[in-house]
């Protein structure tokens, strides 16, 4: 059997991520059930069991405020690996604190790449293909009227039930809720 992968974003229900929805649908259609999300923690196999990977975000989450990021200019993992994305380019400090943080316990793993706040357009099967839909964006995104300040206020915890296809576990807020005392 193999290991199911988990990943921990924060979705994108704005008009940034209905831009990135829409820009994607026009560049790789197949990809259209993805949502539009900044990765806290990549894909990753657990260390130990989902409840103690859920108890460390929810540990961790409740000590961290909710922030802003500001998303920069469009840019392309290429020749490494044929991705479209928008950078994170004020406030990725806050996401790299917030990743080191919760990836520990059940939630530590060795990642190929050194993490790097985003927010992923499209990830295409060759470079070529990346090449074009790299100018594309840049295009769309130079012409995007909606603001790029994003206010971080929940993350949410999936797995990977197929490849590219994932399933949200757990919304988890950030700060501490208030529960009136008795």
């Amino acid at each position: 059997m193999i290991q199911p992968r988990y990943a921990l974003v924060a979705y994108l229900k704005n008009p940034v991520g209905e831009f990135v929805e829409r820009l994607r649908r026009e560049l790789h259609p197949e990809r259209l059930h993805l949502e539009a999300h900044v990765s806290v923690l990549p894909p990753r196999s657990l260390q130990g069991s989902e409840a103690s990977a859920r108890e460390t975000i929810e540990e961790v989450c409740s000590q961290i405020d909710p922030f802003e990021v500001t998303l920069g200019e469009v840019e392309t993992f290429c020749p490494v690996t044929p991705t479209v994305f928008i950078r994170v380019a004020h406030g990725a400090y806050r996401l790299r604190e917030l990743h080191d943080r919760l990836s520990v316990r059940a939630l530590a793993a060795t990642e190929d790449w050194p993490y790097m706040p985003h927010l992923t357009i499209v990830k295409m099967s060759v470079e070529s293909q990346a090449e074009q839909a790299f100018e594309i964006a840049q295009q769309r995104w130079s012409e995007c009227d909606c603001n790029h300040r994003i206010l971080i206020t929940e993350l949410t915890f999936v797995r990977e039930e197929a490849p590219n296809r994932w399933k949200d576990l757990a919304g988890v807020p950030l700060g501490r809720k208030l529960v009136p005392s008795k």
